[in-house]
């Protein structure tokens, strides 16, 4: 019997049992899909598929169509997302059903519409299940194997725009169902955020739960004043089960889309919203809190009931930031290389209110510190280079996929008690450091010490990132605005 029809027929009947195919449009959909695979010969078979993800009948249907000549392995991507995007339901319909969801719960509209981005192939959930996950002295540490890094700051400044201009860039709303990229499979749901039209979708190669992005429908440059404070917590409002958080819009700290503005969130508690606050400040007339946080990063949590007011002191604290100057620190506002200050809030909804995350960051550069002060300094960047953006300050590090297997051959030399080699002469800190932590635990094993290596090395990037080395500073700059500690 036919392969190719085969797969096609198993491929078209999880369609039918998990994305929602009608059977008044099956016959469409799978001349569709034999339309994308150049109309190979093909008789129904009337093959059934029993799998709940998409991995078991792409993989078969790849096989097959790789005998027959119809496409080569290196093809693989671009065909899954054809094929996938020919079953996937139109962009009306995915609305439609988010709204009908939202209707029950806010938690189940977004529980619906990412098991379907995960069903459809866009979140690619089995290539991101495979990355190392782990935590250590209170930071969740991820080795990133579903994507190449990222090491290039230049791009950020681009905003990841696409030649030839449409899309504009790599996250507008355009790109839903456009072959650039292979987003035939992306499907966005409608946002309002401070009466301005955004859209929410999630992120194919996710860093946590359910992460998605929050984006302007207006093709905007990222940018953060009191009507972004707004937004974030009106997002919260409608989903309380989710944390949302804004980059800073500066390259280097930022995110690698600048020429867009958007959020990110989803439905994890990130260690620094699990932070303890190191000091509580008051300030006459505002009902809620400042804390400053005890964290590696300089963060304020501003905490309060009444969203309104909430707005207005973060915004007091962020007009002040971005102003602030002492070149005894380092901080410098802004000069002939441009602006320097920003802040990057996240906020989750508790019973304590909303709970406003503001991180001080700068991206200034110095002559010993040409990839930024405030940076991860250079005797790290052999295990991260790429810009210290909103997760990673919030303590979930993403690291390079090829950590994976350079460090499994430093924990091996470890192990066997011998010298680093040469050509290992960039993680020379990693392996004295692991190598201490091995030799006082070794029924552990070389990678655990490795782990705790890496764990206190992000510990030490976040402390490289903070403006304010002295908690104390942190304090003494509310006390500027009239807060007054408790």
């Amino acid at each position: 019997m036919n392969k190719v029809s085969i797969a096609i027929d198993k491929l078209v009947n999880y369609a039918r049992k998990n994305l929602e195919l009608a059977e008044e449009n099956e016959i469409c959909a799978r001349n569709a899909v034999l339309d994308v695979l150049g109309q190979p010969e093909y008789a129904f078979t009337g093959a059934e598929c029993d799998d709940a993800a998409p991995d078991g009948p792409l993989a078969e249907l790849f096989a097959a169509c790789e005998e027959a000549g119809i496409f080569t392995p290196d093809e693989r991507e671009e065909y899954g997302d054809k094929v996938m995007g020919a079953l996937t339901l139109p962009p009306k319909a995915v609305r439609e059903r988010f709204a009908a969801e939202l209707e029950v719960s806010s938690k189940a509209a977004t529980d619906w519409f990412y098991t379907y981005c995960v069903k459809n192939d866009y979140v690619k959930k089995s290539k991101l299940d495979k990355n190392p996950r782990f935590e250590e002295g209170g930071l969740v540490v991820t080795i990133n194997k579903a994507k190449p890094e990222f090491r290039d700051p230049k791009k950020a400044a681009s905003g990841n725009s696409v030649k030839g201009g449409y899309p504009k860039c790599a996250i507008c709303r355009e790109n839903e169902g456009c072959p650039v990229r292979n987003k035939r499979t992306l499907r966005t749901v409608d946002l309002t955020l401070d009466g301005e039209k955004w859209f929410w979708q999630y992120s194919p190669y996710g860093y946590f739960h359910q992460h998605g992005i929050a984006v302007n429908c207006t093709h905007t440059p990222m940018h953060v004043n009191k009507s972004t404070f707004i937004k974030l917590t009106d997002f919260v409002d409608k989903f309380p089960h989710y944390f949302i958080g804004c980059n800073a819009p500066l390259p280097r700290i930022g995110g690698s889309v600048l020429a867009h503005d958007h959020f990110q969130g989803g439905g994890e508690i990130l260690p620094m919203h699990r932070a303890a606050a190191y000091k509580t400040l008051k300030l006459d007339g505002f009902d809620g809190i400042a804390e400053v946080l005890d964290w590696p990063g300089t963060v304020i949590r501003v905490v309060s009931k009444d969203r309104a007011a909430l707005a207005d002191v973060c915004e007091s604290i962020r007009a002040k930031w971005v102003a602030y100057k002492d070149e005894a620190l380092g901080i410098i506002p802004e000069d002939e290389q441009g602006v320097h200050n920003a802040v990057s809030p996240t906020v989750v909804k508790t019973e304590r209110g909303y709970e406003m995350g503001i991180i001080l960051r700068s991206n200034i550069t110095s002559e010993q510190y040409p990839d930024g002060v405030f940076h991860a300094h250079p005797e790290f960047h052999s295990i991260k280079k790429e810009s210290i953006g909103l997760i990673e300050a919030q303590g979930l590090f993403i690291l390079p996929g090829r950590l994976e297997g350079e460090l499994s051959q430093v924990a091996k030399i470890i192990e066997e008690g011998k010298e680093l080699p040469e050509e290992f002469s960039q993680f020379s800190l990693v392996y004295t450091e692991a190598k201490e932590l091995y030799a006082g635990s070794p029924a552990e094993g070389a990678w655990a010490a490795i782990q705790r290596e890496l764990g206190s090395i992000c510990h030490r990037i976040l402390q490289n990132t903070a403006v304010f080395k002295d908690k104390g500073l942190t304090i003494k700059f509310l006390e500027e605005l009239g807060f007054k500690t408790v």
